[in-house]
């Protein structure tokens, strides 16, 4: 970023110092020129008070200098250009009028780096210092351009000026470095501050947020209860964090202190309903987010998006559509791109390709929407999916931008259910390469699933032996279940967990009861080699995800629901099973994997076997 200063025209009025020449004690035109600036609500007004100011105060009156400030702030807010213009006629302005210049080019997101100018402007000039509202001002602006090395140096030049301990330049310092994704930089700034505001612990909480650092979040707002009490800022970044995690139990919490501690104008706020609603849509409650939803005294855009993609990611397309129809026919709302994206992933998740293509087609030309990356791959995905795969692959080719890896995963995945020629499939993986830089083991994986389907064992064993040389492992299936508000992980074939006897003694049970109903294992997910069936259905016994059931089962109250989180999709056995179980116990199960929710319940499943 260039950062040099421009050329300021020479003054046209003001000395530094004003030279006190009295006025009639019966005329002062500087307060009623303050009275008239306090009054001002539009630029045309200020231009006629500026004008006024040229031509009944002297430049030399004590009192100028400060009306000149005045008319700089209240510029800055109606008109930036001309709050500019003024400020380059002022003779060696003062800390405050470098101030609101900073601060109004910082708050304007075209002129950050004017900001940036005018601050080392102010230093080459080394007429008046920064002080400790300059330093906020600047880093607001370095935090907005991600401009680090610009924002290291403000940090050293506050240290430099002696503003090392001030609160206000801290919470400053760790905004900009939570911005710019220097979270352990961020960090570092608030544990040495030897004075906290409930603003310093804010800060960070939403810089861990916005990097999906959820669990860093949780740890430090559970020692800041213990100095502070959370605003509604505070809530919205909790709230988000629950979601990421699926804390359902601590999202309740914050949902029950919202309705009993907090002002009721927060309470209905739309930006913490808004987070209310997307927190219980992805912890697997759809029944609270959408009372939360309706309970709305005011909605916006948001709130409506948020409550479409719950309806999508539980595998509610019906009620998604309904919902996107009376956003734009009752409340008059017009949908945007995200919003377009919940529609088409509603329609993914249900199969209704007619459906997906007209909603795409009216976003283009009713909504005159320009389709993104994300709303081609769930067309792609949709049509792939449905058996439609040479029209993905059409549409793949005519996309006006490069696929990337997702799309073309997509599109491996649904040729390797759907038996297409293993060549295709070769070749889809090749493109994944070639798209992905680092490569993870999906490609691999699915892959060898094609290989195995077609009984090419040697095949199979090749992929194995690639991964190996590559140094690639297949990544572990990890299920996270949260029992009386503490979170429990389980890799598959885990035996780490303090109660693993008790959960494989479950697992029994549970093996025993599934199969006196007609339990028939589904290999076509096993591992990839060409094992006995008793290997491979051992090997099945042990996902993730079945583990946490057991430990539901072991320590959850009867009657409660079984909420699990799982990092992978979810394998055709462990569906079938999990289907089973909540039958047989008469339990209801809700499963979110790397692509939607599954509620299980009497031996059916929401997404109709659809995955």
């Amino acid at each position: 970023m260039a950062l040099a200063t421009a050329p300021r025209p020479p003054p046209l009025l003001l000395p530094s110092k004003a030279i006190n020449i009295p006025n009639p004690p019966s005329f002062d035109p500087h307060s009623r020129i303050l009275n008239s600036l306090k009054q001002c609500t539009h630029i045309s007004q200020l231009k006629q008070i500026h004008a006024l100011t040229l031509r009944s105060t002297s430049p030399y009156h004590p009192k100028t200098f400060f009306l000149y400030s005045q008319l700089l702030h209240f510029s800055s807010f109606l008109d930036l250009n001309y709050a500019l213009q003024l400020f380059n006629q002022i003779q060696n302005p003062n800390s405050f009028m470098w101030n609101t210049l900073i601060r109004a080019c910082a708050n304007d997101v075209n002129n950050k780096e004017q900001a940036m100018r005018l601050y080392f402007e102010m230093l080459e000039q080394a007429l008046v210092s920064p002080d400790k509202h300059t330093f906020p001002f600047v880093l607001k602006g370095c935090a907005y351009l991600l401009d680090v090395s610009e924002g290291i140096q403000v940090h050293a030049h506050a240290l430099k000026h002696g503003f090392g301990s001030d609160v206000y330049v801290n919470n400053s310092l760790i905004h900009f470095y939570a911005s710019c994704g220097f979270l352990d930089l961020a960090e570092k700034v608030f544990v040495k501050m030897p004075e906290r505001s409930l603003v310093s612990w804010n800060v960070l909480l939403e810089g861990f947020v916005q990097f999906g650092k959820f669990n860093s979040a949780l740890n430090l707002f559970r020692e800041m209860r213990n100095t502070f009490d959370p605003d509604g800022y505070t809530l919205q970044s909790i709230l988000t964090a629950c979601a990421g995690l699926g804390a359902f139990s601590l999202g309740a919490w914050v949902h029950a202190y919202l309705l009993k501690k907090c002002d009721f104008n927060l309470s209905i706020d739309v930006f913490i309903n808004n987070s209310l609603v997307d927190m219980y849509c992805k912890c697997g409650s759809l029944e609270l987010a959408h009372q939360v939803f309706k309970r709305m005294p005011k909605r916006d855009l948001t709130s409506w998006n948020h409550m479409i993609r719950g309806f999508a990611m539980h595998g509610r397309a019906e009620a998604a559509i309904r919902c996107f129809d009376k956003m734009i026919r009752t409340e008059r709302f017009r949908p945007n791109s995200i919003t377009f994206t919940g529609v088409l992933s509603a329609c993914n998740h249900k199969g209704m390709v007619s459906e997906g293509r007209l909603y795409f087609d009216m976003m283009v030309i009713d909504y005159k929407i320009k389709p993104a990356l994300e709303h081609y791959g769930c067309l792609v995905d949709l049509l792939a999916r449905a058996g439609f795969i040479d029209e993905a692959l059409d549409l793949v080719s005519t996309m006006p931008m490069r696929p990337d890896a997702v799309i073309w995963r997509s599109l491996l995945d649904a040729c390797s259910k759907k038996n297409t020629s293993v060549e295709l499939s070769e070749e889809l993986a090749r493109q994944v390469v070639e798209s992905e830089g680092d490569i993870g083991s999906g490609v691999y994986v699915l892959l060898s699933r094609v290989y195995a389907s077609a009984s090419r064992w040697d095949d199979v064993g090749l992929v194995r032996k690639l991964m190996t040389d590559k140094g690639i492992k297949k990544e572990p299936g990890c299920s996270s279940i949260e029992i009386n508000g503490v979170a429990h992980e389980l890799f598959a074939g885990d035996t780490s967990h303090p109660q693993t006897k008790e959960i494989y003694q479950m697992l029994k049970v549970i093996d025993e009861k599934v199969e006196s109903v007609g339990y028939s294992p589904d290999y076509s997910q096993a591992p990839m080699i060409d094992e006995l069936n008793e290997t491979k259905q051992h090997s099945l016994k042990l996902h993730s995800e079945r583990l946490a059931i057991a430990l539901g089962l072991l320590k959850l109250q009867p009657g409660m629901p079984i909420r699990i989180f799982k990092n992978l999709r979810v394998c055709n056995d462990c569906h079938e099973v999990t289907k089973l179980i909540s039958r047989v116990f008469n339990v209801e199960i809700i499963v979110r994997d790397r692509a939607r929710f599954h509620h299980f319940k009497d031996g059916f499943c929401s997404c109709s076997d659809y995955w």
